[in-house]
């Protein structure tokens, strides 16, 4: 699969929100409570398409998608106002992960967090933009 990136940097293509096996579904919801804490997720409510489609969302309250749609932006890093407030506290590397949460099982980290690595993938567009 292509790399995908999500409006705030996020690794779609990286997602397993986008399996169709439940089962690899589940144990992604189950690490996201583990490790975020997030408990409104469900094997059937977590599946997405990835937020520069308009298909399913598994995020329907993220305040970056309608902010970049609306500034008629591909992803934050060609914002004129980046990095904002909406965005900062998304921006995540691993070693943010690890300082907030310790050392993570490589397989975890590749299915539950990896995606969310948005500060290098921002970074390197920023750069190719000459804007950093």
């Amino acid at each position: 699969m292509d790399r995908m990136l999500a409006r705030c940097g996020y690794r779609c293509d990286l997602c397993a929100a986008r399996s169709d096996d439940p089962a690899v579904r589940q144990r992604l919801v189950d690490g996201w409570r583990k490790y975020l804490g997030h408990e409104m997720y469900t094997v059937d409510n977590v599946r997405c398409d990835g937020c520069t489609n308009d298909g399913r969302l598994a995020d329907k309250n993220c305040p970056v998608r309608p902010c970049a749609i609306k500034k008629g932006v591909e992803n934050c890093a060609y914002c004129d106002e980046f990095p904002c407030d909406e965005l900062n506290g998304l921006i995540c590397s691993r070693e943010k992960f690890i300082e907030r949460l310790g050392d993570i099982p490589e397989e975890d980290y590749n299915l539950c967090l990896r995606q969310f690595e948005s500060k290098p993938e921002l970074a390197s567009i920023r750069r190719a933009l000459g804007k950093e």
